[in-house]
C-alpha cells in the first residue's frame, strides 16, 4: 500500500536543485491519487450496480413465483367451483330423483316391507344433504355470501356429522372486516385443507378452531387430537405445500406443529392492515 506521508516527507528533504524532479514527482503522485480515486469510485459503482441487478432479479423471481401461485390458486378455485356446480346440479338431482322413486315404491308395498326401505331412504337423504353442503363450501360466491366465520361453522358442522365427536369454533375479540374479501376465501381454503387432512389421516375425534382478532392481525389456530404426523413427511405433501403457497399470497405466516398421539396444530398469522 502506498504511504503518501512518507513520500511527502521525502519531497521536503530533497535539495532545491531537484525542484523540477520534485514537481514531477508531485505530479505523478497527483495522477496516482486521481487514478486510485477513480478505481475506488468505479468499484463502488460496480458493487452498487451488481447489488441492484441481483435485487431486481430476486424481485422478478418473487413476482414470477407469486404470479404462478396466483394462477394455480385461481385454477384450483375455478375447479372447485365447477365441482360444486356439478355436485349441486347433477349429483344432487340424481339423488333427489332416486329418493323420489324410492318414496313412490314405498307407497306400493306392504307396511312390513316399508320398514326395509327406511335405512335406504335415510341414507339417500343424508347423502343429498351432504352433497348440497359440500357444494356450497366449494363455491366462492356462497362462502363470501355467508361470511368467513359462518363458512367455517358450516364446514365444521358438516364434518361433525361425518366423523368428529366435536368440531367447534371459538372467537376471541371483535370481528374485523376484511379489506380484501378474496383473502377470506384463501384463509378458508387453508383451513379447509387442514380439516380435510384431519379427516383423511389424523384419526382425530375432536377438532377446534380459534379466531383471535387482535388490533392489527388475525391469529387463527386449528388443532385436532389425532395421532399426529411426521412433519418431515408432511412437508413433502401437496396439502401443506398448497397451504403455504396460499399463505404467501396474502402475506400470512403459517406454522404447523405436531407431536405423536397429541394431534397437529396449525397457526396462521394474518395481517389485517
Amino acid at each position: 500500500m502506498i504511504n503518501f506521508s512518507s513520500i511527502l516527507l521525502l519531497l521536503e528533504q530533497l535539495p532545491a536543485s531537484t525542484s523540477a524532479e520534485r514537481y514531477l514527482l508531485m505530479y505523478m503522485i497527483a495522477v496516482l491519487l486521481i487514478v486510485t480515486s477513480l478505481v475506488i469510485i468505479f468499484f463502488v459503482v460496480f458493487l452498487k450496480r451488481k447489488n441492484k441487478l441481483l435485487f431486481d432479479k430476486i424481485k422478478q423471481q418473487q413476482a414470477f413465483e407469486a404470479e404462478i401461485t396466483q394462477a394455480q390458486t385461481e385454477t384450483q378455485e375455478q375447479t372447485l367451483k365447477n365441482i360444486g356446480w356439478e355436485l349441486h346440479d347433477n349429483i344432487g338431482q340424481l339423488l333427489s330423483f332416486a329418493n323420489m322413486q324410492l318414496s313412490i315404491l314405498k307407497m306400493q308395498v306392504t307396511d312390513d316391507v316399508k320398514e326395509k326401505f327406511k335405512d335406504t331412504s335415510d341414507a339417500l337423504k343424508e347423502s343429498l344433504a351432504e352433497v348440497r353442503a359440500l357444494s356450497k363450501t366449494l363455491n366462492n360466491e356462497v362462502v363470501l355470501n355467508v361470511g368467513f366465520e359462518k363458512a367455517i361453522i358450516n364446514e365444521l358442522n358438516r364434518l361433525k356429522k361425518m366423523k368428529f365427536n366435536s368440531a367447534e369454533l371459538k372467537k376471541i375479540g371483535e370481528s374485523i372486516e376484511f379489506k380484501n374479501r378474496k383473502h377470506e376465501i384463501i384463509l378458508f381454503r387453508i383451513l379447509q385443507e387442514f380439516l380435510s387432512n384431519s379427516v383423511k389421516h389424523s384419526e382425530a375425534k375432536n377438532i377446534n378452531i380459534i379466531l383471535n382478532y387482535q388490533t392489527n392481525k388475525l391469529v387463527i389456530t386449528a388443532k385436532d387430537d389425532g395421532k399426529g404426523f411426521n412433519l418431515g413427511e408432511t412437508e413433502k405433501g401437496s396439502g401443506l405445500i398448497n397451504m403455504k403457497s396460499r399463505a404467501v399470497l396474502i402475506n400470512a405466516k403459517l406454522e404447523m406443529t405436531s407431536k405423536k398421539d397429541e394431534g397437529i396444530q396449525l397457526i396462521l398469522n394474518y395481517p389485517m392492515v
